[in-house]
């Protein structure tokens, strides 16, 4: 007997057989995508990492590259000499430290807990860099990246990045023109653990003044820089105990 594929039970049964094939085989190709997907990730992390502490291919003024792929893990290696573990009053080394989470960590925190915050010990050209993870909300989604410090409190390199953030004004937050601005920064306000403030209305737009604990706002977004403006104050927060014991000034 014939199908009547006029009748609206078959269109109904046709689309709930064709979900459940196409569910199966992406389901199918994300198991089998999975080693790679992390490996990816892995890399990522690594990759920021590094270019937070300036280690990175970028060949002009405005560009933003990487250390490639099948480079990063040595020269993370390399770079990176301690991986540490802070919780509390406590500081263990490990080697996979940056895998962390920091949105669960945050978490953790801002309810009450003690996290386990990682922060890496990288070292360049005879100078030592601290880098800390950060991780807070913007306008839209989740803002992330890494700022590297010296002894004295004293930025050397940032790197943020974003998951939905708007084209064109928030998304600018992973620009090297605004991320460029926080190096020589200091997140110290005399004796105070301060941050670092995206300020609207800061009136230097060529970011020459570096003892005002500011950078110059997006234009057109000011939540997203907002969200940065906290993330960083959170986060030096958190790590306030152990940049303590590190700072020589």
């Amino acid at each position: 007997m014939a199908i009547n594929t006029d009748k609206n039970v078959y269109t109904v049964v046709f689309a709930a057989v064709m979900v459940v094939i196409v569910g199966s085989v992406l389901a199918l190709t994300a198991s089998g995508l999975s080693d790679k997907i992390q490996e990816n990730e892995k890399f990522e992390k690594q990759q920021n990492i590094l270019y937070a502490m300036g280690v990175n291919g970028n060949v002009d003024e405005g560009s933003v590259n990487f250390i490639p792929a099948n480079e990063v893990e040595s020269e993370f290696t390399n770079y990176i000499k301690k991986q540490l573990v802070i919780e509390g009053d406590k500081v263990t080394e490990d080697s996979n430290a940056y895998l962390i989470d920091m949105k669960k960590q945050m978490s953790i925190a801002s309810s009450g807990g003690t996290p386990k915050l990682p922060l890496f010990v990288g070292e360049k050209d005879n100078n030592k860099f601290y880098i800390i993870p950060m991780y807070g909300k913007g306008l839209w989604d989740a803002i992330w990246g890494f700022i590297a410090v010296d002894e004295n409190m004293v930025v050397q390199g940032v790197y943020f990045d974003h998951k939905g953030e708007t084209p064109g004004l928030g998304a600018n937050i992973k620009q090297r023109y605004f991320m460029d601005d926080f190096t020589g920064e200091s997140i110290m306000a005399g004796t105070r653990y301060k941050g670092i403030n995206v300020a609207k209305g800061n009136n230097d737009p060529l970011n020459d003044r570096k003892d005002d604990n500011a950078v110059d706002a997006l234009a057109g977004a000011t939540i997203t820089g907002n969200g940065v403006s906290a993330m960083i104050s959170q986060t030096v927060n958190l790590y306030k105990g152990y940049l303590k014991t590190i700072r020589v000034k």
